[in-house]
């Protein structure tokens, strides 16, 4: 029976996305990990690969095709004997389709031990969905496998072809096991206020010029989870001024030793190292919250926002207390220029614990930053600026000093430890030596 290829979800945040390009036509022969099509998400291009062998019957969405919904049918699958005839009859159900449903972004599962053996799958519950392959599902019905007691190795816990071919099927229990009740349903959580209608907007400037500009994925993605951030976590904000003298001075006589070798060192990749290090200094504050609990971080995995055109990105610089100063320059040049093209991977910007936020380069002498869910804080940097200060003793000076505003979320750290994280930071900043030792 003909099988439908849905509309992937390439992100967590992914509701729709556009059909940039096919890469097959009617007709073609497609093998499992072939490319499908190139498909826009909320944050980038991505291409789509094929989870099943057979014939492109039909291609139901055209290329340019905008706002198609996740889960949407965009073209149709022939098994082997099955023609473009037999397209007209009832679909496989989705469960067969290439597209399991997105994962949660809010609670990151901690990772298995890199050689662990692959544990059996659970028994699946009542009513509950199996991700399988229309292939897989007719050798499962030809041998008598129960797909419930099958561990997938395909794409998010998919069972194809291979996983099905050397299992056997298990005896049957005389009774089956009762149906576990259905849960109590919930009630249905309030809707986000989002202010005036567009229509009430739009009439409040009746017979004035103006500019529609229509909101593309990542700018409404933007919009939902930075609404909810502000309305659903608790923040607070602490600000503290640093002296960059030091940091200046030792970052002029790097980058003289370091020319040969054309590596530039920006004073943000010294934020980057003095909060990656930070984190462990003060490891309570290494934390995302996780909806009924806190997950502690044993890494550094810092985030730094970049900006690009519409909207922004906040690739993750994983394991960044153990890089080098040249290593992480390095990699964020490469994050931020892929992040600019909207070439980065899921994997590439979901995830940390922390932010960056750096305005300095824009004149911004402070600003307070939005949380980014799950993270437990960000900071906020401004410019770094020539004042007058006071010496320890009494003395008026000149100096550069640098003022940032770390946001916190009071679920995950409370004020003291809050104020120590500032802390360790600004100490690392203003002795930058420290950090190589």
């Amino acid at each position: 029976m003909p099988t439908e290829i849905l509309m992937p979800a390439l992100s967590p945040t992914m509701e729709e996305g556009t059909l940039s390009k096919w890469l097959v036509k009617e007709g073609d022969s497609v093998q499992s990990g072939d490319l499908l099509a190139e498909i826009e998400t909320d944050k980038a291009t991505m291409e789509f690969e094929a989870v099943d062998e057979g014939v492109i019957g039909k291609l139901l969405i055209a290329e340019g095709s905008e706002g198609v919904k996740v889960n949407t049918p965009i073209a149709v699958l022939l098994e082997e004997g099955e023609s473009a005839d037999d397209i007209g009859a009832t679909p496989a159900p989705a469960a067969a389709a290439a597209t399991p449903e997105p994962e949660t972004e809010a609670a990151p599962a901690a990772p298995a031990a890199a050689e662990a053996p692959k544990a059996p799958a659970a028994p699946v519950k009542a009513g509950e969905r199996i991700f399988a392959s229309p292939l897989a599902r007719r050798i499962a019905a030809d041998k008598g496998l129960d797909l419930g007691q099958i561990t997938g190795s395909g794409p998010h816990g998919r069972i194809v072809k291979a996983d099905v071919e050397g299992a056997r099927a298990a005896p049957k229990a005389a009774t089956a096991p009762a149906a576990e009740a259905a849960p109590a349903p919930q009630a249905a959580a309030p809707a986000l206020a989002t202010g005036p209608s567009a229509d009430a907007v739009t009439r409040m400037y009746e017979g004035r010029e103006y500019e529609e500009v229509k909101l593309d994925g990542m700018r409404k993605t933007i919009a939902a989870r930075l609404t909810e951030a502000k309305q659903s976590i608790p923040h607070f904000y602490l600000r503290r001024d640093i002296k960059l003298d030091a940091l200046l001075k030792f970052r002029a006589e790097l980058n003289a030793q370091l020319e040969s070798r054309g590596v530039k060192l920006s004073v943000n990749d010294f934020i980057i190292k003095a909060c990656a290090l930070a984190l462990q200094q003060v490891p309570d504050a290494n934390a995302v919250w996780a909806g009924d609990r806190i997950l502690k971080l044993k890494p550094s995995d810092v985030a730094v926002a970049v900006a690009i055109e519409g909207g922004l990105f906040t690739p993750v610089l994983k394991d960044a207390e153990m890089k080098s100063l040249s290593s992480l320059s390095g990699e964020m040049k490469d994050l931020a220029a892929r992040a600019r093209d909207r070439k980065l991977a899921p994997h590439e910007y979901q995830g940390g614990s922390f932010a960056i936020s750096n305005l300095g380069m824009f004149g911004i002498d402070n600003f307070d930053a939005v949380i980014n869910p799950p993270h437990g804080a960000i900071l906020a940097v401004g410019a770094g600026v020539k004042k007058p200060v006071v010496g320890k003793d009494g003395e008026i000076a000149v100096a550069t000093v640098m003022s940032v505003t770390l946001s916190v979320d009071h679920r995950v750290i409370d004020g003291a430890l809050g104020a120590e994280l500032l802390q360790a930071i600004t100490d690392n900043l203003e002795n930058p030596l420290a950090m190589l030792a």
